[in-house]
């Protein structure tokens, strides 16, 4: 990865080499690395930025079917969210490499605001009439193609900042602190998406169900722009096409490779694990409980995830990349057979606690090897393109385990992720040949 400029310094940027002290920064471990390299504030302010695109299709899938009474109409909505995400997403990074961050996620944060407060409007009209116009779905589908997209480009900042060094006392490790970064950032989005939902379910059901996409907005118009002009944003400068030689971003951006499909693909097979998972743990706790129970029981393997996402940041790296992919796929489908056995609830939550271990840290890996394989100045839109095969593969998985589940039971849906995962894992060997060469 070509380094790149680095952030002029403010009260928020990191410290200089004269004041840190090796002893001091090794004491707490690695992690303590993540401040020094992009500023105090920076971790925060990218959590909670993301909140809102992780509250928007539950929120929308919660106003919709309660104006509306339709659980067909709900699912419709929050379907063109995500449609309209895996659409837009990349087309953002695409800019954000051209026109530089900042100004893509200041209009993107304006747009999605107004667009989830015309779905608010647009949903409360459709209780007056009645009926379930259009305009609903075309308000969903353009708050999901102009949702910021903070996870993303917050993993390109991280790439660049790590190739610089930036803050670093010497010796540094550029490998071993991009695996700090990616292992906290897979880590937010399983935090983020686990209290997403939760939040939209609180707020709904004890206030108003319009409230939670008010906040959502709220929180979009207030925290994207603060991440937008943060520091960290200047180092990763646009790339536009010039008359110049390429270098340092400052020519036209590169073609993409045709190997950036092996992580773009993995991160579907990702998704229709998490779709299928979900669609088969509602039918699974609609046979003993209730269908709401599914949610909490996923979330047992989100906070799984996070935590075993943290670790990475620990594990050796001589065994390199593809390796760790490969095995930690591999252990995803074994354990992931373990999903048709249990009969109980506590049954369940057991076996979803420890198949959560090797999912994040296959994420961790994905991400790491869709850096290396991104050409210089596309960075943005790999890194959308990652976050878009999630949703796409999700809305796959989902659609598939449902109707698995409503012909056959939860079993034959629970064999959906056993599938996504051993795909997962051929597509970590396929990494293995791809980068062989650049070991």
């Amino acid at each position: 990865m070509t380094p790149q400029t680095t952030p002029s310094r403010t009260s928020d940027a990191p410290a200089p080499l004269s004041a840190v002290n090796p002893v001091e920064e090794a004491a707490p471990g690695r992690f303590s690395r993540l401040p020094q390299l992009a500023g105090r504030s920076f971790i925060p302010l990218g959590l909670f930025a993301r909140l809102p695109l992780a509250m928007l299709t539950m929120g929308t899938l919660t106003l919709v079917t309660s104006v509306s009474g339709s659980f067909a109409a709900g699912g419709t909505a929050a379907g063109a969210v995500g449609i309209g995400s895996a659409l837009g997403a990349p087309l953002l990074g695409s800019l954000a490499d051209r026109r530089g961050q900042r100004p893509v996620l200041l209009l993107s944060a304006v747009l999605n605001t107004v667009a989830v407060l015309a779905l608010v409007l647009a949903a409360n009209a459709t209780a007056e009439s009645g009926d379930f116009p259009l305009a609903v779905l075309a308000v969903a589908l353009a708050a999901g193609a102009t949702s910021p997209q903070v996870g993303p480009l917050a993993r390109v900042r991280w790439m660049s900042l790590t190739a610089n060094g930036q803050g670093a006392a010497p010796p540094s490790d550029p490998a071993r602190d991009l695996d700090t970064a990616l292992s906290y950032e897979s880590t937010a989005d399983e935090v983020t998406f686990v209290l997403g939902p939760a939040l939209v379910g609180i707020l709904a059901s004890l206030v108003a169900p319009w409230l939670p996409l008010a906040l959502a907005a709220a929180m979009t118009i207030t925290l994207v722009p603060a991440f937008a002009v943060h520091p960290t944003h200047l180092s990763v400068p646009a790339s536009r096409p010039s008359k110049g030689r390429k270098s340092h971003g400052a020519g036209g951006p590169a073609k993409l490779p045709w190997t950036v499909a092996l992580p773009v693909f993995a991160m579907v097979c990702m998704g229709t694990f998490f779709g299928s998972t979900q669609a088969a743990l509602s039918a699974f706790s609609a046979g003993l409980a209730r269908t709401e129970i599914a949610g909490l029981l996923y979330a047992v393997m989100g906070l799984s995830s996070a935590a075993a996402a943290l670790s990475v940041a620990y594990w050796p790296r001589r065994a390199g990349l593809p390796l760790r992919w490969v095995l930690c796929a591999v252990v995803m489908a074994g354990l992931s057979v373990l999903l048709l056995v249990p009969a109980s609830m506590p049954m369940m939550a057991a076996v979803l606690l420890v198949l959560g271990l090797p999912v994040g840290p296959v994420m961790v890996t994905v991400f790491a090897v869709g850096g290396k394989l991104a050409p210089a100045g596309r960075l943005g839109t790999v890194m959308t393109a990652l976050a878009s095969g999630i949703v796409a593969g999700t809305a796959v998985g989902s659609s598939v385990g449902g109707q698995l589940a409503q012909l056959h039971g939860h079993g034959a849906a629970f064999l959906v992720p056993v599938c996504a995962a051993l795909a997962l894992a051929l597509l970590g060997a396929g990494a293995a040949v791809v980068l062989r060469p650049k070991a």
